[in-house]
């Protein structure tokens, strides 16, 4: 009894220990500063952090201490060090090391500010900015600002719910950067689509001349890229409550058409693919839209996303036909009950979609 007694009172000192660890760390100002200079040569900026924060994640005691500029002396190599592990910065897709500058005191505001630069072999094209300073307290934000020409580009805050921002330069090397991310997000949403790629693979599936199987693809293209471009340009707006839904009813009724085909010997999937890649342009458009255009370069990573998804489609379009044609030129029947089957495949995958995307509404 005494035995359990006192343990009881041994954990509720360790508890009040504890809270008074934790709290010697709290504070009511849980934020940082971080402002990036863009130059044709360089990369500069200062870093201001909490007294508290510096302390913590450098495993100083007494934080108020940072406030004596010698104390802070001593110690720049431990705040150097804590910075170049919270500061999490990319230039061109690299991770940057900092040279740390001089830096200050801020009295008023229990903070240290650090100058730092950072040079470069080619101008900064894409800015990339990770995580909030100090992740371990969750009230904590970074007030980020980045300045190109001298003139105030971009402000963001991150938290612990927005935890990156991306800046892509006025410069060649910016344009560039566009280019590459976007053509790249369109590829890969294409084969991380499968909706986007059953749907394609619907429409060629009943096979036809080279001509045709242009006119179809080509349908579909023109389609979505209108679409795309009206969601993006935010001129004509569709809840996803619809789209997602409809998206997965094309492929059922793309499916039906290849049965109807079988029995009729009438093809409309051009029409098909025009009505219904208006509505998969819908749907790159509300993942364009999560990924986040860049206002400066709005056209160019819009046209490069699209150039990007056809790039995808290319791929499915050049690996599904000759496969097809191949198999049909060296067994018809075969080839048939293939393409029968694949059909209620596709049918079944697409009324899957379509009754599970219903309910989720």
């Amino acid at each position: 009894m005494k035995a359990g007694l006192v343990l009881f009172y041994v954990r509720i000192v360790l508890a009040l220990l504890g809270m008074g660890a934790s709290q010697a760390f709290a504070h009511s100002e849980p934020y940082s500063h971080l402002d990036i200079r863009l130059e044709p040569d360089r990369v500069h900026g200062k870093v201001l952090a909490h007294m508290v924060d510096l302390a913590r994640e450098g495993g100083l005691e007494q934080p108020e201490r940072l406030l004596d500029p010698a104390f802070a002396e001593r110690n720049l190599a431990i705040l150097h060090k804590v910075l170049d592990s919270h500061v999490l910065v990319k230039i061109n897709s690299e991770p940057v090391h900092f040279q740390w500058q001089a830096f200050q005191i801020v009295a008023n505001r229990r903070s240290l500010s650090f100058e730092w630069t950072v040079p470069l072999s080619r101008s900064a094209g894409k800015v990339e900015v990770s995580s909030p300073l100090f992740p371990y307290d969750p009230p904590h934000e970074t007030y980020l600002n980045i300045y190109e020409n001298g003139e105030i580009r971009l402000q963001d805050l991150l938290d612990k719910t927005h935890r990156s921002a991306n800046y892509y330069s006025g410069s060649i090397q910016g344009k560039i950067e566009v280019a590459r991310e976007f053509v790249a997000q369109g590829i890969h949403h294409i084969f991380i689509g499968p909706d986007h790629i059953l749907f394609i693979i619907g429409l060629l599936l009943p096979g036809g001349g080279l001509l045709r199987l242009l006119k179809i693809i080509t349908a579909f293209t023109v389609a979505h890229s209108v679409t795309l471009a009206l969601a993006t340009l935010k001129l004509v707006n569709i809840s996803p409550a619809i789209v997602e839904p409809a998206i997965a009813l094309s492929i059922v009724l793309v499916g039906l058409e290849t049965l109807y085909m079988q029995l009729r010997r009438r093809d409309h999937r051009v029409a098909l693919a025009l009505v219904f890649g208006l509505i998969h342009g819908f749907g790159f458009a509300g993942v364009l839209a999560d990924f986040g255009l860049p206002e400066s370069a709005l056209g160019l990573s819009l046209a490069s996303f699209n150039v990007g998804v056809e790039i995808g489609q290319a791929c499915i379009v050049l690996i599904v036909t000759p496969s097809l044609m191949i198999f049909a030129a060296r067994n018809a029947l075969y080839a048939r009950r293939t393409v029968y089957l694949g059909t209620l495949a596709t049918i079944a995958a697409g009324g899957f979609w379509f009754v599970q995307r219903v309910m989720e509404v």
